[in-house]
């Protein structure tokens, strides 16, 4: 007896529950302070996720920021090499050979990514040479880049070219 009076007299009456709690009979009660204290962090859920999905990169993914890449190294390298007889898609050379996509479904959409012979830089054995010699002959990593480019521009419809990548140039 002289035990349990020694436990109650040390904690003043409060052995069962937690610090800053009191019992029934002097005041708090510990389950609506666990109960506040729920609510309070379900308050701050929605903020909290607000700001952490505003801060996190969720759009640009990295398939994403590589094909973003390859757009600019595509404008760079097709203002480089073909913008001077194909601006805006057109073709100043010979009107039907644009590349819209109207007329690159009627060509099999292969002038763009193997060249016809006669566009500059593409074909390693370009003829008649004279031809294919005034500009510089593309890698084939180049080529598809370029014919992504051009594949993409025609499906909107060749919207101005923007290049943020001076690698190509």
């Amino acid at each position: 007896m002289q035990l349990t009076t020694l436990i109650s007299t040390s904690n003043n009456g409060n052995c069962c529950f937690p610090k800053g709690a009191v019992n029934q009979g002097g005041g708090h009660n510990p389950i609506p302070q666990k109960q506040e204290e729920r609510e309070f962090l379900k308050s701050l859920a929605p903020p909290l996720m607000a700001a952490i999905l505003t801060l996190s990169p969720l759009s640009i993914t990295p398939a994403s920021h590589a094909r973003a890449v390859d757009v600019q190294k595509g404008a760079a390298l097709f203002r480089k090499t073909c913008i001077g007889c194909h601006a805006a898609g057109g073709n100043i050379i010979q009107p039907g050979a644009t590349l819209f996509t109207k007329d690159l479904q009627r060509r099999g959409d292969t002038p763009c990514y193997f060249g016809n012979g006669r566009m500059p830089g593409f074909d390693k054995k370009c003829a008649p040479r004279g031809q294919c010699t005034f500009g510089a002959r593309l890698q084939d990593e180049e080529i598809k880049i370029l014919a992504e480019f051009v594949k993409l521009q025609a499906d909107q419809n060749w919207p101005n070219i923007v290049i943020a990548d001076s690698s190509f140039r």
